[in-house]
């Protein structure tokens, strides 16, 4: 049977890109599940761990039959690239676990904590000492998909408050809204500030 392309162009075009988006999909999985585990989700790792390292025995069978073909190594480099990118700008929009936000409020913050508590978020607060004076320190666990909602609230309440966001692996016991007292609290915060 004869193939669809010449000789040349499936050696230097068609081989290079068959491993290129091997690699760039089976390095997009390896990101994905190492993100996976770290934030604690660890049944769909294995899952996605056995179609990864399939994905990559094709790559790398191609590479090892074409030995010569120095195509192929570039596009093996390429795709691992690229996959890792797009396994980072795939797990960014997922929101998956949760996050811990630590926010260091410099004026009086029972306001943001009251907002943050009406909404079901649960919170723990500090009074501390910060560089240039009395500041508090302000912690709650929030899924990920909730983050930018209460970031939102942050800035409404202080433009500039310093605040850090961190992985959480795991959460024994908490305070977390559910979808119908956010959208009530979120209904009435928005009805209090007119």
């Amino acid at each position: 049977m004869d193939s669809l392309f010449s000789p040349e162009v499936q050696a230097w075009i068609v081989l290079p890109a068959i491993v290129y988006f091997a690699r760039v999909i089976d390095v997009s999985m390896g990101t994905i599940r190492v993100i996976l585990i770290s934030r604690g989700v660890r049944w769909l790792a294995p899952i996605i761990g056995f179609f990864e390292v399939i994905i990559w025995l094709v790559a790398v069978s191609q590479i090892i039959q074409n030995l010569s073909n120095v195509a192929c190594y570039v596009a093996f480099g390429a795709g691992y690239a690229t996959g890792v990118y797009l396994g980072m700008k795939v797990e960014s929009r997922l929101h998956i676990g949760k996050a811990v936000l630590r926010i260091i409020a410099q004026k009086e913050a029972s306001e943001l904590i009251a907002r943050l508590r009406a909404a079901n978020y649960g919170v723990t607060s500090i009074d501390a000492h910060g560089a240039i004076g009395a500041v508090t320190i302000v912690f709650s666990i929030v899924e990920r998909r909730d983050l930018q909602t209460v970031l939102n609230m942050v800035k409404e309440f202080d433009p500039g408050a310093f605040y850090t966001i961190g992985d959480v692996k795991y959460v024994s016991e908490g305070v977390f809204p559910s979808k119908e007292s956010k959208l009530l609290s979120l209904v009435d915060f928005a009805g209090k500030r007119k």
